[in-house]
């Protein structure tokens, strides 16, 4: 079986290859024919992607120290009055 079946493609590559093959046609370009027309203008692309959001800006620096206030006044004219406490019932 096994040399038969290679005995048989030996035979067809044979067959084949002594088949008469027609001889090559070579084509002879004639003179240009004229321009054609120009082609119609494409249609306008879509609109792309809107872009990622930016990153966050870096931290503003310390601001200045602020003025140092007026001194207080000492308590001579100053009045605390304290409220009665409410009876327990």
């Amino acid at each position: 079986m096994k040399y038969s079946m290679l005995f048989s493609a030996v035979l067809v590559a044979l067959a084949v290859s002594a088949c008469e093959r027609p001889a090559a046609v070579v084509a002879v370009p004639g003179p240009a024919g004229a321009t054609g027309a120009t082609g119609a203008t494409g249609n306008t692309g879509s609109t792309g992607n809107t872009g990622a959001t930016g990153t966050t800006g870096a931290t503003g620096s310390t601001g200045d120290t602020g003025a140092t206030g007026d001194r207080g006044k000492t308590g001579r004219e100053t009045v605390v009055v304290v409220p009665v406490p409410a009876p327990a019932r």
